[in-house]
């Protein structure tokens, strides 16, 4: 199992940091003012948030309304983190059940070539399958991930369908070839570019070495 998935559900595994984590969600707080709430000692409440911090569940900052030499610390939820928990864990029931060597909706649809074909011709790691199992459904981005190592993942996928001629693309012809697998197209060609997966000249882009 990856060992950032399992130190989530370890973190989460305790009702208290359950609490915890629903309660930021909804806005942040400081520890003695998530204590009141709660119910419980400000000592447990650090201690439940550190191990919150260090599984990336929740990030802490300090309260830019409060004096600097004053300032209290602020946790918020990290949603994003809390999502793509849900995703593995989701990837991980589909794979328990029998659909590892099919697309995330038991089927691929892009170029009559199936999710296994297209993992071998990417040659995808075990990890990187899974990956892109757990942000493609139906085809299609679930989520841009917010973590840059999954990310460059779905990126390399993207280049794959979208890139397919070595040959320049007009910035439209890029948008609604993207926007066939999410809708934020902006991000998705800023990201491409920045990891240097594209180059882009007076709007145009070409894939990188093609």
């Amino acid at each position: 199992m990856d060992p950032q998935l399992l130190a989530s559900l370890r973190a989460l595994v305790d009702p208290q940091r359950l609490r915890i984590v629903a309660r930021l969600a909804s806005r942040p707080a400081d520890a003695e003012t998530l204590a009141t709430e709660l119910r419980q000692p400000v000592p447990a409440i650090r201690r439940n948030l550190e191990i919150l911090a260090g599984a990336g569940l929740v990030e802490v900052r300090s309260d830019p309304s409060a004096g600097p030499d004053t300032r209290p610390e602020v946790f918020s939820a990290r949603p994003d983190r809390v999502g793509e928990v849900a995703r593995d864990l989701a990837a991980m029931e589909r794979q328990a059940a029998g659909m590892a060597d099919t697309g995330p909706d038991g089927a691929w649809p892009h170029d009559g070539e199936s999710f296994a074909e297209t993992l071998t011709r990417l040659r995808a790691t075990p990890e990187e399958a899974k990956i892109l199992r757990s942000f493609v459904a139906d085809g299609r981005l679930t989520v841009i991930p917010a973590q840059g190592r999954k990310r460059l993942v779905v990126l390399r996928f993207l280049l794959e369908r979208v890139f397919t001629e070595a040959r320049e693309y007009p910035e439209k012809e890029v948008n609604q070839r993207l926007a066939g697998f999410h809708p934020d197209v902006a991000s998705l060609r800023r990201y491409l570019v920045d990891e240097g997966l594209v180059d882009r000249a007076a709007g145009l882009y070409r894939r990188r070495g093609a």
